[in-house]
C-alpha cells in the first residue's frame, strides 16, 4: 500500500520521519563480539544499509557478563564516528536457566555487585537505559526473613524503590553528577507491582522513564497481549510521566508473521513516541521470515516484494524495520495529539487485565489516566478503577456534572456494598450465559436484531429492575435477553453498564451490528467512531487526523463516522473521499457524516478531515 524505499548497500537509509529518533539496542554479548573489528564493521554496514540509525544504547552488563571498560569506550568511539548518538546501557537481570531471574536484593553481595556495574557504567556515558529486567521476584530464604508479614507487593515495591535509589541513581551520579538514568518500563503493566515496578514513585527517582511496546504474537505467547497495547500503553505511561517517557521498544521475538514486527513499531510511533528502539543489533542481522500470511496477495502495509527488493535478496529484520519506520515519514509529522475515551487505572491496580486493549481492538479508542480524568466527558472505567477508594464519589460528580461514565460489569462487581447501589440497583449475579444473538433497542419496545455471534458467548447475568435501567442492546439465550449494555439517566449525567465476556477475545465474536451499536452509546460525541467488525482499530487526533487500522486476516468494509468533516484525505496517497450525511439511530447517538472504505488485511489508513 506504501511505496517503500530501495536501498543500496553502504548508503544510509532515507532521512529518519519526523518527530521520532531509530534506536538500536546493543546487548553486552554484542558488545563483546563487537571486539572483532572486521565484524563491527561489516555489520554496522549491513544494518545501515537497510536501517536509518540515530542512536544506539550499548549495553555493559547482562546476566553475570560485564563488558571491559576499555572496549565499551572502543565501541563507543566508532559509532560516534558515524555520526550516531550512543548512550550506555544496563541489564540488571542475573544468571538464569531460561526463567528470568532477578538479583537477590537481601544479599549484600548481590547489592554490591549492581552498585559496582551502576558505577562503572556512569564512567563512560551521561546517558544510561536499564533494561526491563530490573524487577525483584527471587523468594530465597533472605527475602523471605525480611519481607516478615508485609505482602510480597509491598515489600517488592519498597526494595525496589530502595535499590534504585541507594544502590543505582545515588551511586551513579555521585561518579558522573551529569548523568541521566532512564528506567525502560516493560509491557505486563498490569503486574508491576508484583515485582516491585513502582509507576508511582520510580518515575519520580529515575531522570526518565521508557516505554516496552513489544505486543508480539496475541495467540500463542504465555501473555496474550492484544496488538492495540503497542499503542495504548505508551499513551498511559506518556500520562504517568509528561514530557519524561522517552519512548518505545519493539523485539523480534515470538511472531508467527512477518507483518506483525511493523505492526508493533506503527502503533508505538502513532501513540507518538520520540525514540523507536530496535532490540536488538544481532537479531536485526538476522534472516527475516515471512511466515504464515494468507493474505500475501493482497495490497498491505506490508509488501514482502518491496522488503525483498529493498534487502537486495534474503530480507534481514533490519530491512523490515527500514520499511515499516519509512513509511510514516509522509504522514507521523502531521498527527495531532492523541485522544481516546478517558480510561481510569490507578497504578498499582489489578482487576480485569489488560481489558482497555480489547476495547481498542473492537475500535474503542482508549487514552488511559493513572488519576481520575476529571475533566472528561465521557469516562471508561474497568475493574481496576474500583481500587481508588473515593470511585463513587467521584463517577456521582461525573454523573452531576451532565457527563457520561461507562462501567464494565467487572467494575460493577467489585464496587457491590460499596455504594454503586445508590447509582443503580443491578445485581451482579454468579450466573453464568451463552448468548447467541443480539438485539438493539432504545426504550420501550422489542428492539431490532443485531446480529448473531460467531459462536456462543459466555457472560455474567446482570439483573436488573425493569423501567428503572434500560437495556439498549441485549443478549439472547434460548429466547430469553440477558443485558449487554445497560443505560440509565442519572443526575444530569449517562451511565452505562458494559456486560464483558468471561473470555476478554469473545468480543472478537460479537456481530458488527451489534459492536457498532456498542460504540454508539459509549462513545458519546467523540469526533469520530468506525463501524467495522472486530479488530479493526481507530487512532484519532486532536487536529481532525485519524488512523484506521486492520488486524484481520480478510478485508474489512468499514465506515468511518465524523463530527464536523465534509472530506477526508488520505495524507499517504493523496484521494479524497466524500461522505454522506448519517443519520442517528436512537436519542443517544449525534448526527455525523458517513464516509466508506475498505481495508486489505493487516493494512493502516491514515486520514486528515476537512469541513
Amino acid at each position: 500500500m506504501v511505496l517503500a524505499l530501495v536501498l543500496v548497500p553502504g548508503a544510509h537509509a532515507q532521512t529518519t520521519p519526523a518527530g521520532f529518533k531509530t534506536v538500536v539496542y546493543i546487548p553486552v554479548e554484542i558488545t563483546l563480539k563487537m571486539k572483532d573489528r572486521p565484524w563491527l564493521e561489516s555489520s554496522w554496514a549491513t544494518i545501515r544499509s537497510q536501517l536509518h540509525v540515530d542512536k544506539v544504547y550499548l549495553e555493559t552488563y547482562r546476566s553475570r557478563k560485564l563488558a571491559d571498560e576499555a572496549l565499551v569506550a572502543d565501541v563507543k568511539k566508532f559509532f560516534a564516528s558515524q555520526g550516531v548518538e550512543v548512550a550506555g546501557a544496563i541489564c540488571f537481570s542475573d544468571d538464569d536457566d531460561g526463567q528470568f531471574a532477578s538479583f537477590t536484593y537481601t544479599k549484600p553481595e548481590d547489592r554490591a555487585y549492581v552498585k559496582h556495574v551502576s558505577e562503572m557504567t556512569a564512567r563512560l556515558f551521561d546517558e544510561i537505559i536499564l533494561d526491563d529486567f530490573f524487577f525483584a521476584n527471587t523468594k530465597k530464604t533472605s527475602d523471605i526473613e525480611a519481607k516478615g508479614n508485609q505482602s510480597w507487593t509491598d515489600f517488592r515495591l519498597k526494595t525496589m524503590d530502595e535499590v534504585s535509589r541507594d544502590l543505582v541513581m545515588g551511586p551513579a551520579k555521585a561518579v558522573n553528577p551529569k548523568l541521566k538514568i532512564v528506567i525502560k518500563f516493560p509491557n505486563w503493566y498490569e503486574h508491576f507491582q508484583g515485582s516491585g515496578y513502582d509507576l508511582v514513585e520510580q518515575p519520580k527517582i529515575f531522570d526518565g522513564i521508557y516505554t516496552g511496546t513489544e505486543t508480539r504474537d496475541p495467540v500463542q505467547t504465555d501473555q496474550n497481549l492484544q496488538q492495540y497495547e503497542s499503542y495504548a500503553i505508551m499513551r498511559y505511561f506518556d500520562e504517568i510521566a509528561p514530557g519524561r517517557n522517552g519512548g518505545g521498544w519493539v523485539d523480534t521475538f515470538d511472531i508467527r508473521y512477518i507483518d506483525r514486527y511493523s505492526e508493533q513499531l506503527w502503533l508505538t510511533v502513532f501513540g507518538k513516541a520520540r525514540e523507536m528502539t530496535l532490540f536488538n543489533y544481532g537479531r536485526l542481522l538476522g534472516e527475516a521470515p515471512s511466515g504464515e500470511r494468507p493474505w500475501k496477495d493482497s495490497p498491505t502495509s506490508v509488501s514482502w516484494d518491496k522488503i525483498t527488493a529493498r534487502a537486495k535478496g534474503k530480507p534481514l529484520f533490519a530491512s523490515v524495520a527500514g520499511d515499516a519506520l519509512d513509511q510514516l515519514k509522509p504522514f507521523v509529522g502531521k498527527l495531532g495529539t492523541p485522544i481516546g475515551l478517558a480510561s481510569y487505572r490507578p497504578p498499582y491496580a489489578v482487576g480485569e487485565d489488560f481489558l482497555h486493549n480489547f476495547l481498542g481492538m473492537i475500535g474503542i479508542p482508549i487514552e488511559l489516566h493513572s488519576t481520575f480524568p476529571a475533566n472528561a466527558d465521557v469516562i471508561l472505567l474497568t475493574q481496576g478503577a474500583a481500587f481508588d477508594p473515593n470511585l463513587v464519589s467521584e463517577i456521582k460528580q461525573q454523573l452531576d456534572a451532565g457527563k457520561t461514565v461507562v462501567m464494565t460489569s467487572g467494575l460493577w462487581q467489585a464496587l457491590a456494598g460499596k455504594g454503586a447501589d445508590d447509582l443503580d440497583e443491578i445485581r451482579y449475579t454468579d450466573h453464568k450465559v451463552a448468548v447467541t444473538h443480539f438485539i438493539g433497542a432504545f426504550g420501550a419496545g422489542a428492539g431490532t436484531e443485531i446480529g448473531k455471534s460467531a459462536a456462543p458467548i459466555l457472560i455474567p447475568h446482570l439483573r436488573f429492575l425493569t423501567n428503572d435501567v434500560w437495556p439498549v442492546v441485549r443478549g439472547i439465550a434460548d429466547n430469553n435477553g440477558f443485558p449487554i449494555l445497560l443505560m440509565n439517566q442519572y443526575s444530569k449525567g449517562i451511565l452505562y453498564v458494559l456486560t464483558i465476556p468471561e473470555n476478554f477475545t469473545d468480543l472478537y465474536l460479537m456481530p458488527e451490528a451489534a459492536l457498532n451499536a456498542i460504540r454508539s452509546y459509549v462513545m458519546g460525541n467523540f469526533p469520530v467512531r468506525i463501524e467495522a467488525p472486530a479488530k479493526v482499530t481507530l487512532f484519532a487526533y486532536d487536529n481532525g487526523t485519524f488512523i484506521v487500522e486492520s488486524f484481520r486476516d480478510e478485508i474489512a468494509d468499514v465506515t468511518v463516522l465524523a463530527t464536523g468533516m465534509n472530506s477526508l484525505t488520505d495524507l499517504v496517497n493523496g484521494d479524497r473521499l466524500s461522505g454522506i450525511e448519517h443519520r442517528p439511530r436512537h436519542p443517544a447517538e449525534p448526527r455525523t457524516t458517513a464516509f466508506k472504505l475498505t481495508l486489505a488485511p493487516h493494512t493502516y489508513r491514515v486520514f486528515q478531515g476537512t469541513r
